[in-house]
């Protein structure tokens, strides 16, 4: 009698389907030196323009003007619209702000006082639970102030 195992009607195509996943892992790890070159070049690029052709009384009137000009309503809506994202989505993106911003991109003063006085209205409630740790990293990164939301600060007032 010959000693040969038959063979399984399901090891070609498990054997498939575990190829697939490993081709595309290593397509998609290929990708994530483009994203590191994006972030380590482009935006850093980005930051220097506006380090150097930005004028500090422009983006302090603007600025002023988001804190002064735009009404509860709007910003509540903003809010709001972030609420409806889905937490993967919300988690993803402050992943991606806290791992592919470059530190030279976040020690810029301007662009850290930019993101703050617009991140700082954003409410820890809508911020994903498995995502605190990189939201912590973000706001000391970007030195976002934690603030009183308006519902809790009228409530204080009663």
């Amino acid at each position: 009698m010959s000693s040969k195992r038959k063979r399984s009607t399901y090891a070609p195509p498990v054997k498939f389907v575990w190829d697939r996943t490993i081709s595309l892992y290593r397509k998609m790890y290929r990708f994530e030196p483009p994203v590191r070159f994006v972030s380590d070049r482009v935006i850093s690029l980005e930051v220097k323009a506006m380090e150097r052709y930005v004028p500090d009384r422009l983006l302090l009137f603007y600025l002023n003007a988001l804190d002064k000009h735009v009404p509860p309503e709007v910003i509540d809506g903003v809010i709001g619209g972030l609420d409806m994202l889905p937490p993967k989505v919300r988690s993803s993106l402050i992943t991606a702000a806290d791992r592919y911003v470059p530190d030279t991109v976040a020690s810029s003063r301007k662009l850290s006082a930019l993101i703050a006085a617009v991140y700082k209205y954003v409410p820890d409630r809508i911020i994903p639970p498995e995502s605190a740790e990189d939201w912590a990293n973000v706001k000391t990164k970007f030195h976002i102030p934690t603030l009183l939301s308006r519902g809790q600060s009228n409530s204080r007032k009663e």
